[in-house]
């Protein structure tokens, strides 16, 4: 096969690029790992393959790869296979292990080309997403056969090398940050309708010149610096919480276009009657939590029951609101940061959270929902 060869200090090792059909009949699964009706039983293992049964071990007893978590990543990939198209499917390099030396010839100019191995490769990286690969040929062969997977081939090691290679690799995953992913979800065409709607409540709140939040949602992830109230992540996830349990009225009324702009002017509207009703004395100031990432929180949770009471009409909407959470005004020295946990003891952040959220709504007289 053709194979371009790599040097790094003393390692030597091959980029190949396979069919997928190639490669799936080239590597030998440890895990078993699911589909929707089928299942790809983990290769048997020879009792003096000391690679395989240190890496089987692991498996078996790190929750990390128990079968449940293996059978949704793979469902999600095999759904990321079908619904890429001008993505790459596999845009990452799979590593795999061979304890046997390949013969490598080079031909002068960087490539060669490289003996196959008589035995099965052993994956060191990429078991779910070539799963994932398996059922999507089961399902759509033709579509299948035009994917070439880019990998790593490692030949002649000793067992240790192999084996630290796979502890490191799953050991220490690196993330994506959660704030930075909210952002891309309008971009990913998998990404859940109901999340691009509240990511799109996010932006609008950070950028619209009438949003009470404008710049203050921090974007980047790090804890909040003092010009930032809240994490786009929190500030997301409790907008969701909201959508996720109205998605099938929002799609009733038209989706994102429609509803998106209605839901932010909802949103709009209760956080001026909330800063009307605090006052500047305290919305915004330091030594107030008020525009704290709890109160915040505990706030959209109070506007998403305010508006089961009814949203319409838009026209007067904020000067009825304003009357609505006047109450609060009383209660403003309840948010003073010191002493603000002893005044709402909770056994951390949700269940604090909950607390300023069911005291917001009992003071306004709205009825908070009992659904987590």
């Amino acid at each position: 096969m053709q194979a371009t060869q790599i040097r790094q200090k003393d390692g030597i090792f091959y980029f190949v690029s396979y069919r997928a059909k190639d490669l799936l009949a080239r590597v030998r699964f440890v895990s078993r790992f699911y589909g929707e009706s089928e299942e790809i039983a983990a290769s048997r293992i020879a009792q003096d393959d000391d690679i395989a049964q240190f890496i089987a071990k692991i498996e078996r007893n790190d929750q990390a790869f128990q079968r449940a978590l293996s059978r949704s990543k793979v469902r999600q990939l095999t759904n990321f296979y079908e619904t890429a198209v001008s993505q790459p499917a596999i845009p990452g390099t799979v590593l795999l292990y061979t304890h046997e030396k390949l013969a490598y010839r080079a031909n002068g100019d960087g490539s060669g080309s490289l003996t196959e191995p008589s035995s099965k490769f052993f994956i060191i990286d990429g078991q779910h997403r070539l799963a994932a690969l398996h059922f999507y040929m089961q399902e759509r062969p033709n579509d299948a056969a035009t994917i070439s997977v880019p990998c790593m081939v490692f030949d002649g090691r000793s067992e240790d090398f192999a084996a630290e290679m796979f502890v490191i690799i799953n050991s220490t995953p690196t993330r994506i940050n959660k704030s930075h992913l909210i952002d891309l979800y309008e971009r990913v065409s998998w990404a859940a309708p109901d999340r691009k709607f509240a990511a799109r409540l996010v932006e609008k709140l950070y950028g619209e010149g009438d949003s009470p939040l404008r710049y203050r949602i921090n974007r980047l992830g790090g804890r909040s610096q003092r010009d930032k109230w809240v994490l786009q992540a929190e500030l997301f996830n409790e907008l969701h919480r909201w959508v996720r349990g109205k998605w099938r009225s929002i799609q009733l009324a038209g989706g994102s276009s429609k509803e998106v702009p209605r839901y932010y002017g909802v949103v709009r509207d209760f956080f001026k009657a909330a800063r009307a009703a605090f006052g500047d004395a305290v919305w915004g100031q330091e030594g107030y939590m008020v525009t704290k990432p709890v109160t915040i929180k505990a706030m959209v949770r109070v506007c998403a029951d305010l508006a089961k009471e009814g949203t319409d009409p838009e026209a007067g909407r904020l000067d009825r609101w304003e009357q609505r959470l006047a109450p609060w005004a009383e209660h403003a020295r309840e948010f003073r940061e010191e002493g603000f946990y002893e005044r709402f003891p909770a056994k951390g952040e949700v269940e604090r959270v909950a607390r300023v959220h069911r005291e917001l709504a009992r003071w306004a007289g709205i009825e908070p929902s009992k659904k987590p």
